[in-house]
């Protein structure tokens, strides 16, 4: 007999609940044992945008704990279709911790600017998380990646920064569509992380809706991976509650050694609400170099 983990989502008044006791209560998730097959999924390939549409097959429980380990240098970072460092580049160290194949695991990453002028929005984020499969073999086949991320700024007081607590609901429907594509849906949900801090009028959601493609190519080892989403900011960091941006990308996976990766990521966005971002089309690079220990 098989154990099935299936994840309860608090209601939005658990959220404003979490919230009104300091933040540090939402983190903690609600799971139900009950009985069924399902497996954990992979985690998605395209690590600028989290789109889910990548992730398409599940792995199997491991007898070891997974760690892998990520670099990725971005010629801009567009953070929900903001520009976080400004015209300046990123470069992102993520740390993610695979808890024997579970589905469980938590990832640490240290994002910072390329250039100087942003010291003090250097930051910490630390996401446990919960991923998996549901309705295995239909049509209607589920991936999702439920986390709750707390975003850490070492240089500067929390009530000071823009210390969050930021929730990712992450879904895609492998098998729903004709094969190669894969459609996915990701909400964020973020607010300060206690009371009385600067920036409490950041709470909000972002909704995106994405199709990613998977093109084989007989010239590459691995297929090209066209993705395209457009978003809807619902007030985050006191945005307008508009549709804000449409983003097209083009990667793809090279193996270097047996556990080093590197994927090469081409993004295009097309900015339509100015309260997210004033430039109207952006174009940036992505690269990733991934090593599983």
């Amino acid at each position: 007999m098989k154990e099935r983990l299936l994840l309860v989502l608090r209601s939005p008044r658990s959220f404003a609940f979490a919230k009104q006791n300091g933040g540090g209560r939402v983190a903690l998730v609600a799971l139900i044992l009950m009985v069924s097959n399902v497996e954990p999924l992979l985690s998605a390939e395209n690590v600028v945008q989290a789109n889910p549409a990548t992730a398409r097959s599940a792995v199997t429980r491991e007898d070891k704990l997974g760690l892998t380990f990520d670099i990725t240098y971005l010629s801009k970072w567009l953070s929900k279709g903001a520009e976080a460092y400004g015209q300046q580049g990123a470069l992102f160290k993520t740390i993610d911790i695979d808890f024997y194949g579970t589905g469980f695991g938590v990832k640490v990453t240290h994002r910072n600017a390329t250039s100087s002028g942003y010291v003090d929005k250097q930051r910490f984020d630390y996401r446990p998380y919960y991923k998996s499969r549901l309705f295995e073999n239909k049509s209607y086949t589920t991936n999702f990646n439920i986390s709750a991320g707390y975003e850490h700024y070492p240089g500067l007081a929390p009530n000071v920064a823009n210390t969050t607590w930021e929730w990712i609901f992450a879904f895609s429907w492998p098998n729903i569509l004709p094969k190669g594509f894969v459609p996915g849906y990701i909400a964020h949900y973020e607010y300060p992380a206690g009371r009385n801090y600067r920036h409490s009028g950041i709470t909000g959601w972002v909704h995106r809706f994405q199709l990613g493609y998977d093109l084989d190519m007989p010239q590459l080892p691995m297929p090209l991976k066209l993705s395209s989403e457009i978003a809807y900011t619902d007030g985050l960091g006191g945005a307008a509650h508009d549709w804000s941006y449409a983003n097209f990308g083009i990667s793809t996976k090279l193996k270097i050694c047996e556990n080093l990766t590197f994927v090469p990521a081409l993004y295009q966005q097309i900015s339509m609400d100015d309260s997210v971002c004033r430039r109207k089309d952006i174009t940036y690079c992505a690269l990733s170099m991934k090593y599983k220990f």
